[in-house]
């Protein structure tokens, strides 16, 4: 596998270990809930909140869902207060991991992502122990089929793209995190209709397990996307694609 997505091309074919739509619906309306905590309800003026009710658009959640957990985080209506915490560590064969987490309760946080560490032949590091090794970016992936190479790569380069790159069935976009909304816009006014697009955290450099290693790091990785608290898990994994499991 090649480009920057490796993991999220991995998610992609596989499908997501969160892909149950009520846990994708608790983990948006936890992130509209702190973005408009810290930024306002206004997603005009709030760029997080503004990402966040789009994601949660392209889920097809309830418009009144949005509005309760905007409300929730400005005051309006009760409601429990997150924090956000980054858990950083290692996985079979050195693999690098970064675990996003909102939660009301830290210390039950903490436990539950060091035992899914320790358990699943990893170990949870320092702050700062890895993520020195990944940048944010946008990310957005496009399904080869039916898209101009010439015409996307016209499009998202105008609209202010650092790159585009084949990554084997999709071309994959990358942007800075300040340019990602008015590319993801610019393709869809072009027509474009991306299979994946996030604001992410893509690893400098790649490591790349086989065999048992491999599946061990599937499974750390499942268990920590799994668990309530957990938002987002990064990490600098890499395999062969033929041995994703189907």
């Amino acid at each position: 596998m090649s480009g920057h997505s490796k993991w999220a091309t991995i998610k992609h074919k596989k499908g997501a270990a969160d892909a149950k739509r009520g846990k994708v619906f608790t983990r948006l309306i936890k992130e509209i809930t702190v973005a408009a905590r810290q930024g306002g309800g206004d997603p005009d003026g709030n760029p997080r909140l503004r990402t966040a009710i789009l994601a949660a658009k392209a889920e097809n959640m309830p418009a009144d869902n949005i509005k309760r957990a905007i409300q929730r985080g400005t005051g309006e209506i009760e409601g429990l207060l997150y924090e956000e915490i980054t858990f950083e560590g290692y996985g079979p064969g050195g693999v690098a991991v970064i675990v996003d987490v909102l939660t009301d309760n830290r210390n039950r946080a903490v436990s539950e992502v060091r035992h899914a560490f320790s358990k699943n032949g990893g170990n949870l590091g320092e702050t700062g122990s890895v993520g020195y090794m990944f940048v944010k970016k946008g990310l957005i992936l496009v399904d080869k089929d039916g898209a101009d190479e010439d015409k996307l790569t016209e499009t998202v380069l105008e609209a202010g793209a650092d790159d585009l790159s084949e990554e084997s069935e999709s071309w994959e976009i990358t942007t800075a995190p300040k340019d990602f909304e008015a590319v993801r816009d610019a393709m869809s006014q072009a027509g474009f209709k991306p299979e994946h697009a996030e604001v992410t955290m893509i690893p400098s450099t790649y490591q790349k397990l086989e065999g048992s290693q491999a599946n061990a790091m599937l499974r750390l990785l499942e268990v920590l996307e799994d668990l309530d608290d957990t938002q987002n898990v990064y990490s600098n994994f890499d395999m062969d694609e033929a041995q994703v499991p189907a």
